[in-house]
């Protein structure tokens, strides 16, 4: 089965996005009351059987069950007769408000991220329609739940295997996009290793070197547009916050952040396809960059998008393009000799590799790539003799539908 997810810029009319605001304040009330609710229910738990706070205290029963997803759905279903705006909202788009934070408080709940947050007006970003009609699409636009026809500006056409599964509203600051999820009866094969292998490295200096001697220097995405920024967020400062001049300043500040990720991405995806043009397997080390973005250089990490690109760009270019993807152990990369294999310490400030027992002299970064690129090639040598998930499509069969669905690449 092959699950993507297509996004296209919308173009609605003036009630369409009244309706639009008004589902995402109706879909914020209900967050903030079902977190609310499961909240209390947690701190009505932490005080202790002979004592209570000074200040105050969650009382409830003792034999209060807590407020799961299925409960809140039921209870947000007999909440539309004491508040009438629920009804406004289509009862899906509610209830996957609740799923998602029920998502959320799971992840809290095992220590992989922070506690839910309260929304705060236009924190409320996207709604999800869970159902579509089968034939939604048009040339004109497409067809939602409670909106009807919006237009929509058709930047691909959406190949007749696919099926639009989901469809997803979001706001963002210059305008309003829909991310359909797509869904074909299909089995595609894994990519086998096969071809020219490359090694990357990626760091700050060079934002990536590879085991061929290619080296990329970084983009500052953020460095070019932070005077602009800077002027704006001082600007912003001696507004009344809430007025109308603040709320200005602040869609004008949201347009250059954009504009930022918006650049970064559309330079991943080039790099990406550069890298997939001369290569038939890629390795990159297994890193985790969050370590990275909170040390000194975590604004320099956050700039340049390094988990963006090896995590989630780079596998899916190589995806497309049949390129073999693989991570490996990033433990002394930059310690390892490409050529004899022998142990060279080396502190950061140094760039320069070289051996003293196989006399190697190279950049330090390029090593590091070759010896990505060797253990990249051992890993598959030992996993060769695994069959590639997927015997629906074939190789070549893949082939020809990926031109369907994507276009020539």
């Amino acid at each position: 089965m092959l699950n993507t997810t297509w996004e296209f810029k919308l173009e609605p009319t003036a009630e369409q996005v009244s309706e639009i605001e008004q589902t995402l304040n109706v879909c914020r009330n209900v967050w903030n009351f079902a977190l609310r609710e499961r909240k209390d229910w947690l701190d009505s738990r932490k005080s202790p059987v002979n004592a209570c706070s000074i200040r105050q205290e969650f009382i409830l029963p003792a034999d209060a069950p807590f407020p799961s997803y299925a409960r809140q759905c039921k209870s947000l279903t007999a909440a539309k007769t004491d508040f009438p705006g629920l009804k406004t909202v289509n009862a899906q788009v509610l209830q996957q408000v609740i799923r998602k934070l029920e998502a959320s408080w799971e992840s809290w709940r095992l220590k992989w991220s922070g506690f839910p947050r309260f929304k705060k007006p236009n924190r409320m970003r996207s709604f999800l329609f869970p159902q579509m009609l089968k034939n939604c699409i048009t040339p004109d636009g497409i067809k939602l739940p409670q909106l009807g026809l919006v237009k929509v500006r058709w930047s691909r056409e959406i190949p007749d295997l696919f099926e639009v599964k989901q469809a997803q509203v979001v706001r963002k600051a210059s305008g309003y996009f829909v991310m359909l999820s797509l869904q074909a009866d299909v089995v595609i094969p894994a990519t086998m290793p096969h071809g020219h292998p490359v090694g990357i490295d990626v760091g700050l200096e060079y934002f990536l070197s590879t085991s061929d001697g290619e080296q990329v220097k970084r983009p500052r995405f953020f460095n070019d547009l932070h005077r602009k920024l800077k002027s704006l967020q001082r600007r912003l400062k001696n507004k009344q916050k809430g007025s109308a001049n603040w709320l200005k300043l602040q869609k004008k500040i949201a347009r250059i952040h954009q504009r930022i990720a918006d650049t970064r991405k559309d330079w991943h995806f080039k790099l990406a396809h550069h890298l997939c043009d001369n290569a038939g397997m890629v390795f990159v080390e297994n890193l985790d960059f969050r370590i990275m973005a909170k040390g000194m250089l975590g604004k320099h990490t956050l700039d340049a998008g390094l988990g963006q690109f090896t995590n989630q760009i780079l596998p899916w270019v190589c995806w497309k393009r049949d390129v073999y993807y693989g991570k490996v152990d990033a433990r002394g990369t930059s310690q390892e000799c490409s050529d004899c294999g022998a142990e060279v310490r080396k502190d950061l400030p140094t760039r320069i590799h070289h051996c003293h027992n196989c006399g190697s002299i190279k950049p330090r970064d390029v090593a590091a790539g070759q010896v990505i690129c060797a253990r990249g090639q051992r890993v598959v040598e030992n996993a060769c003799g695994r069959e590639a998930a997927g015997t629906e499509v074939t190789q070549s069969n893949w082939h020809l539908l990926k031109q369907e669905i994507f276009g020539a690449t």
